[in-house]
């Protein structure tokens, strides 16, 4: 590969970590955040955030989708949702870290922790139908491409 696409394969690769990076971070702050709100605070906030649209449009659809899951939000749902925010959020910056830091063990481990998330978004795919999970999983696509590019940059150049 040439210098100058090497060149801008890692910018890319870096630009694409740091949006992971900062992915992974509000996944943890709303990780926290769900574990110290309770499930009434949450569905206080959402009233009061569709209220006003519900009001001028009682069939709006977004506002009453919203209004009817917080209603419907257990204690349960949000403690898996917190538990899954934070730890998925903790293992990507770590990865992010070891990645940034040019880690080895950071290029295979992310790889495999991408992989898997990958696959259990395709698995809530299947149940949600969500277009955000689609979005994240492509993304995540590009970012393990950009991964691998960089680990064979980096395998090339090392020193025997």
């Amino acid at each position: 590969m040439k210098p100058t696409s090497e060149h801008r394969i890692h910018q890319l690769f870096e630009i694409g970590v740091w949006l992971k990076g900062a992915h992974a971070l509000i996944e943890c702050i709303g990780g926290i955040l769900l574990y110290v709100v309770t499930t009434d605070t949450i569905a206080s906030w959402v009233n009061a955030l569709t209220q006003e649209e519900l009001i001028e449009d009682p069939n709006d659809f977004i506002a009453g989708y919203l209004s009817q899951m917080a209603g419907q939000f257990s204690v349960a749902s949000k403690q898996f949702y917190a538990f899954y925010l934070l730890s998925h959020g903790l293992i990507k910056l770590l990865l992010v870290i070891g990645l940034l830091r040019g880690k080895l063990w950071s290029y295979p481990a992310s790889l495999a922790a991408l992989g898997a998330f990958m696959a259990y978004q395709v698995y809530r795919y299947s149940y949600t139908h969500s277009p955000g999970l689609l979005v994240l999983t492509v993304f995540d696509a590009i970012i393990m491409w950009l991964i691998w590019q960089e680990w064979r940059i980096v395998r090339e150049h090392k020193p025997a």
